[in-house]
């Protein structure tokens, strides 16, 4: 199976969700309007709000319902995936950083919190931390998701490929000057995970933090399919899930592991 994806590398207005809601609304319009079909949509890290964190508790979208609309109907619409990036969910009264993924009809294929706060950027004190993997099925295939500070875990992303994930979604707002390592750890995820890693990276800048873009597609042998630049664009690729099988069966890594060897 072949999925062409699109990759929504968008700048984020820090603290204002109609705003971004809007600017999604119109990269649907621009991808409804083009020639180029897409099967899959990714779009970045808190879209809805930036890192407005201590505003969450008073713009934070209550049980992810706003998000919801907007993503299902872009489904609909494009008749496509939408891993929708993720958005600040006010769920029990907590605020999580949430992606919801839904299939090519509109339904909700599932959702991921992220599980790892960067406490960098004081995550920790704003936000809850997730607790699941992030798995679906589109098109009958499983597929994966996790969200920025996620992709510095090997480990959890080793959990999404040993349930079987062909590929990762990464959902990112990730900053100057760390670019080498978000290729870097990218590339490296792909490789030894031995699927292909999209990942949607957004651009600009807010409260003082500049992003870097550079969304990517990298196959499971590592090679990039493609890169945006650090400005707002569609970043699109062409990706065969076929080559999947072909890479883990010519190197069985996943066979070869030796799991009672790796407890701390």
């Amino acid at each position: 199976m072949k999925w062409n994806v699109a990759l929504l590398q968008m700048d984020v207005a820090f603290g204002q969700p109609e705003k971004n809601m809007e600017a999604i609304r119109n990269f649907v319009e621009h991808l409804h309007a083009s020639e180029e079909r897409a099967d899959v949509i990714l779009l970045p890290e808190l879209w809805d709000t930036g890192y407005d964190l201590k505003r969450l508790d008073e713009i934070a979208d209550r049980d992810g319902e706003r998000a919801k609309r907007l993503l299902s109907e872009s489904a609909k619409k494009l008749q496509a995936h939408v891993i929708g990036g993720s958005v600040a969910e006010k769920r029990n009264g907590q605020v999580y950083n949430t992606t919801y993924v839904f299939d090519r009809s509109g339904v909700l294929a599932g959702s991921y919190s992220k599980a790892h706060l960067f406490r960098l950027m004081e995550e920790d004190k704003y936000l809850a931390a997730g607790d699941q993997p992030g798995m679906y099925i589109l098109d009958g295939q499983p597929v994966s998701s996790v969200i920025c500070y996620d992709i510095r875990f090997p480990e959890w992303v080793r959990v999404h490929a040993l349930q079987g994930a062909g590929v990762l979604f990464v959902s990112a707002q990730w900053p100057h000057p760390r670019l080498n390592h978000w290729r870097q750890l990218l590339i490296a995820r792909a490789i030894e995970n031995q699927m292909y890693v999209v990942a949607c990276n957004r651009v600009g800048e807010g409260a003082g933090t500049t992003f870097c873009g550079h969304s990517m597609v990298i196959n499971p042998w590592g090679e990039i399919v493609a890169e945006g630049m650090q400005q707002e664009e569609i970043i699109r690729a062409e990706i065969d899930l076929a080559l999947v099988d072909e890479v883990r069966g010519r190197i069985p890594v996943i066979a070869d592991r030796r799991p009672e060897l790796y407890q701390l």
